[in-house]
């Protein structure tokens, strides 16, 4: 049976709505990103922060809007599949000459699953993989800038090329020293270029739009000559104590990018009007970045959810290997997963938990959204949270099966959904994170290759005992970027932190997170009499929200060796005052520098690191 001209103008009716949906969305979407810099030129830090949290929440609102706008002027769930089939190719037509086909496909996938009600894997009406190529898209004469910029500096002008860079972002705010900071940016840049002849091609190319995020504004580009590209950032920051600005340093090289645009970092804002053309110009710099997380960088998660799914059944396609419980200490309130060829673990919550924790599966779901909108500093993994997730039970070893059935049952399906005679694995929830070492392992290596014999003396034993001292002053150096973001990570034992491919302790066990603010740091008070002193249980009165730091040592520094390195770097960390006074800050609005990058790395470290004044 043949479509009516009827059924055709449905068709396209809808598809019309629903990429007047996706437009609203984007265009949204990106006046928030666009705000960003007056944010930044107010200083308006706490609404910078309020921003950041909010604009994750838009995606869904205007799915939301999208899907009731539907049925309620098309009767969209009601109509037949054939009608879909032709709205997918009437939204496929009007995808022509769009400056976001790919966000806009997974729009209409978002959409699509909410109304037919049917899961992911299963609809045979959603864009499995990209119906538009997102190559070699141009901006439209509206649009004021391109995506990037290109400079053309000779071998004597480089200063004076970069201070027009800085001033073609139109900063409403002075500079200390620009003159000064770029003599110190050109310096490093003839650095990273050497010796080398200057060819005909030599140039440098930044990205149009600053990136935001925290405290910082960020141009970023990358330097070209001849075949040598080096990719580059430069964190724009407020001096302290001033309503001045000034370049705090230069990034260079795809480590320090890699840093920079971290899965443990606050997504970026920064306005684009064709996204994929700022990943396209990334990927050049950073071409071990997945592009999924680069999507996310720049704030937009759902695209990065749906490549990362691509990317997962890609390489499911590609191998063979089973998932598995992951190695490790196994937690009380999460059942981890993974499947060794790739760098992920999967999270599934467990249906039931052991005394003494005390939670629900929807706090915990509350504690993982927290940190999706907080300001992550490079501390705290970011998640991929889906729903209806299905995986091949050959796939599967026997005994996660088994240990699944055992501990969240209510969030495991197995059966042959598709009716081909193959089982699946359908989980109800689940997280998805990059996976890392965790730190008991990665000191128990240390421990095993020698590191706490002051006696084993060779270099096998000295570079465990620098894994140690690196990871104890790394977990450290952790906590206290916890605590400037107002964190507290509630059970602070070493296996809930991983260590990175950089080296950089991140925390990933989110259940008993709390903010600062909200717990109550005391010192254990002092017993009354022997017998309280001698009492093996905790003889004075503890609320909910209290915290003793002094009674943290027990359970962390019970090795001599650790103990040492710690209470040499971080020994503050066992004083309520510290906490307390962190605490108080935070209460009286102070915002915390937290830098993607090391501190010898900055130009002027006495200039930054306080508070903007108000009267800016």
């Amino acid at each position: 049976m043949f479509p009516t001209r009827l059924d055709s103008t449905l068709a396209y009716d809808i598809a019309k709505a629903m990429m007047d949906g996706f437009n609203r969305h984007y265009r949204l979407f990106r006046t928030e990103s666009a705000r960003a810099k007056h944010r930044f030129e107010t200083a308006d830090w706490h609404g910078q922060q309020r921003a950041q949290r909010e604009r994750i929440e838009f995606y869904d609102l205007r799915v939301r809007e999208a899907s009731m706008r539907l049925e309620r002027e098309f009767k969209a769930g009601e109509q037949p599949m054939d009608i879909w089939h032709q709205v997918k190719l009437h939204y496929i037509g009007l995808l022509v000459d769009h400056h976001q086909p790919e966000l806009a496909e997974t729009f209409f996938n978002s959409v699509t699953t909410k109304i037919l009600h049917r899961s992911y894997f299963q609809n045979d009406f959603i864009f499995i993989r990209p119906a538009v190529s997102t190559e070699y898209i141009e901006n439209d004469e509206t649009e004021k800038r391109p995506t990037y910029r290109s400079y053309y500096p000779a071998a004597n002008n480089l200063p004076e090329v970069l201070i027009q860079m800085v001033h073609d972002f139109d900063l409403r705010r002075e500079f200390l020293d620009l003159p000064g900071d770029v003599a110190m940016v050109a310096l490093a840049m003839q650095g990273l270029l050497g010796d080398a002849k200057l060819r005909a091609n030599y140039q440098i190319q930044v990205l149009s739009s600053l990136f935001f995020r925290n405290k910082g504004a960020y141009i970023v580009g990358k330097v070209i000559n001849g075949y040598n590209e080096f990719p580059f950032a430069l964190p724009v920051l407020y001096i302290a104590g001033e309503t001045r600005l000034a370049i705090d340093a230069i990034l260079s090289g795809q480590d320090d990018l890699l840093m920079l645009f971290s899965y443990a970092r606050a997504y970026f804002m920064v306005d684009m009007e064709i996204p994929s053309a700022y990943v396209q110009f990334l990927r050049s710099m950073m071409p071990l970045k997945p592009r999924n997380e680069l999507y996310n960088a720049l704030g937009l998660a759902k695209q990065g959810k749906t490549l990362f799914y691509r990317d997962l059944i890609y390489h499911q396609r590609h191998s063979t290997d089973k998932f598995r419980i992951a190695p490790g200490i196994k937690g009380m309130v999460m059942l981890v997963f993974d499947l060794p060829s790739f760098p992920y673990v999967f999270k599934v919550i467990k249906d039931f938990y052991p005394p003494p924790k005390d939670t629900s599966r929807e706090q915990i779901k509350g504690k993982y959204l927290l940190v999706k909108q907080h300001d992550r500093v490079g501390r705290m993994a970011d998640t991929l949270e889906y729903s209806e997730v299905g995986f091949p039970r050959a796939r599967f070893t026997d005994e996660l099966i088994a240990e699944i059935e055992k501990f969240a049952p209510s969030q495991m399906e197995i059966s042959d959904r598709d009716g081909n005679g193959q089982l699946e694995v359908v989980l109800k929830h689940v997280y998805i994170e990059r996976r890392m070492i965790p730190l008991n392992i990665y000191l128990q290596e240390a421990f095993d290759a020698g590191a706490a014999d002051p006696g084993n003396t060779t270099p096998a034993a000295q570079r465990a005992r620098e894994q140690l001292r690196h990871g104890v002053i790394e977990y450290g150096n952790a906590l206290k970027d916890l605590i400037a973001a107002n964190i507290f990570p509630g059970d602070m034992l070493w296996k809930n932190f991983g260590i990175t491919r950089h080296g950089k302790v991140v925390f990933y066990d989110y259940d008993e997170i709390e903010y600062i603010t909200d717990c109550v740091f005391r010192r254990v008070p002092q017993a009354r009499n022997e017998e309280e002193e001698m009492s093996g249980e905790v003889w004075y009165k503890v609320g909910p929200k209290d915290v003793f730091p002094e009674t943290f040592g027990p359970f962390l520094l019970g090795n001599a060796a650790v103990k040492e390195v710690f209470m040499k770097h971080h020994a503050d960390l066992l004083d309520a005052s510290f906490w307390q006074s962190h605490k108080e800050r935070i209460q009286q609005g102070y915002v915390y520098d937290v830098f993607p990058y090391d501190q010898h790395k900055r130009f002027h470290p006495e200039r930054a690191n306080a508070q903007v004044p108000e009267s800016i």
